[in-house]
């Protein structure tokens, strides 16, 4: 019999964060067919949250990322009384339990973390060795097997418009299969961010296979994304032209994806398409593509990875001296070039 209880998740703000938080939706659905899923998350996400099947409401939240604003908090809380059952709160953070509290959501579930006792009152330990193990922690809170189990995890999988795509192709003038999407961006900091000279080569030498590159990213990241297209022969410049859903719809007609360890990686592992992650300061055993046609390179330096914004050494040589025949080396071991 299908479900009639209304869940409330209150989601992450990064956007690699809200695709992994897909791996718990999948979960929910799985287990209890017809469970109605609504999701807290910020506005920005809109898109990408529009394209999981299992959620029902998008609620925008109205804080800013780091915002207290207890106050407000409860006070959009006590607006959403009595529609919910149960609660999962995702972040770590305190004040990320206020609005299922105030909401008197009966059963208020998040990991142990920032003395959130009473705030949520299903509150489960986290395994140290798993704490950066991101999708399994989430989907950890409805399916604890997973914990153990890591081939339980379910992998985030986000529906693709063919209308909006078959007209951003047409616009672009691209072909299906006949470009490679670049995803030079990390909003972390640069210390995740392969060298602009190297994607600007990495486009080059994907023209020379035949593929046209096409550079992703924000608005902030227009800069970034002008500096590698200056430097190379054919990529073209959409950072801050699509929005996610866009982004979702481009990543899944292309051919293969490239993309720092970031949001975009993660929405790209989630469209489907082989892709090809890097990483420098951090580690493809916390946070890997979720998907089986994908592979992450990573030198393991001894001083990677050092999880900092900028490299502390001051020498970036755990991006730096991964080069672009490795990245070419991975797309063929993706039989893609």
């Amino acid at each position: 019999m299908p479900s009639n209880r209304a869940i409330l998740v209150i989601a992450p703000s990064w956007i690699g964060d809200i695709v992994m938080a897909q791996s718990l939706f999948l979960s929910l659905a799985r287990d209890e067919p017809g469970v109605s899923i609504d999701v807290v998350a910020p506005g920005v996400s809109r898109p990408l949250i529009s394209r999981m099947r299992e959620v029902r409401n998008f609620i925008p939240s109205p804080f800013s990322h780091g915002e207290l604003a207890l106050g407000n908090r409860a006070a959009f809380g006590r607006q959403l009384i009595g529609q919910y059952s149960q609660a999962y709160v995702l972040p770590g953070s305190w004040k990320s339990a206020v609005v299922p509290y105030f909401a008197a959501v009966p059963r208020r579930c998040g990991y142990l973390r920032e003395w959130r006792w009473g705030l949520l009152n299903d509150v489960r330990q986290l395994p140290r060795h798993l704490k950066r193990s991101t999708a399994r922690a989430y989907q950890g809170l409805a399916d604890p097997a997973v914990l153990e189990d890591a081939a339980r995890l379910l992998r985030p999988s986000l529906r693709i418009d063919q209308l909006n795509q078959q007209r951003l192709l047409r616009s672009l003038s691209l072909a299906r299969d006949g470009y490679a999407c670049l995803a030079p961006g990390a909003e972390y900091g640069p210390a995740k961010r392969w060298p602009s000279r190297h994607w600007s080569g990495l486009a080059d030498r994907f023209a020379a296979q035949g593929l046209q590159a096409v550079v992703l990213g924000s608005a902030r990241e227009q800069l970034l994304a002008e500096a590698i297209c200056s430097k190379s022969n054919s990529a073209i410049n959409l950072a801050g032209k699509t929005d996610l859903a866009d982004v979702v719809d481009l990543a899944a007609g292309c051919r293969i994806v490239v993309a720092n360890d970031s949001g975009l990686m993660h929405v790209a592992a989630a469209a489907g398409r082989p892709v090809v992650a890097l990483y420098g300061s951090t580690s493809p055993e916390d946070t890997p593509p979720l998907s089986a046609s994908a592979r992450s390179l990573f030198l393991g330096l001894s001083c990677s990875p050092c999880r900092k914004r900028v490299c502390p050494l001051g020498h970036h040589d755990c991006l730096e001296k991964l080069t672009i025949d490795r990245v070419m080396d991975a797309a063929r071991a993706l039989a893609v070039v």
